[in-house]
């Protein structure tokens, strides 16, 4: 028992303080369509990044892993609550708005979640 303690808090601190490499996560959004899968979500919106990123930088948990709205790109990291699992948000400035793309690192499904905080976010700006 002692021993499934131990891997439990292991893994724990691992998912919470697991680095995130920016080379890996910040890159091009690719789509031109709304589209959901299984671990993730892409939406495409009129809003500009200037207004996705004040509500990102607002956002519980969630800090700016790299890019800029002048960059034309910004990638966040937001981690849950309890175990602190990260999930990857790129939003990329597009002709008619941008393009957000939210997908986890740990799993293979988020539950919703990312599709969730997506519309969360969009609806914040109305």
């Amino acid at each position: 028992m002692k021993w499934l303690i131990l891997i439990l808090l292991v893994a724990m601190g691992y998912i919470r303080f697991a680095p995130s490499d920016p080379t890996r996560w910040h890159r091009p959004v690719e789509g031109q369509a709304d589209r959901d899968w299984p671990n993730g979500v892409l939406r495409l919106t009129e809003a500009s990044l200037a207004d996705l990123d004040a509500v990102a930088q607002d956002w519980p948990r969630t800090k700016l892993l790299a890019g800029s709205v002048d960059e034309g790109r910004m990638t966040y990291v937001t981690r849950t609550a309890l175990w602190g699992f990260p999930d990857y948000t790129t939003v990329e400035a597009r002709e008619t708005g941008s393009a957000i793309y939210a997908r986890l690192r740990f799993g293979r499904s988020d539950f919703g979640v990312n599709s969730r905080r997506v519309a969360q976010w969009l609806a914040a700006l109305r």
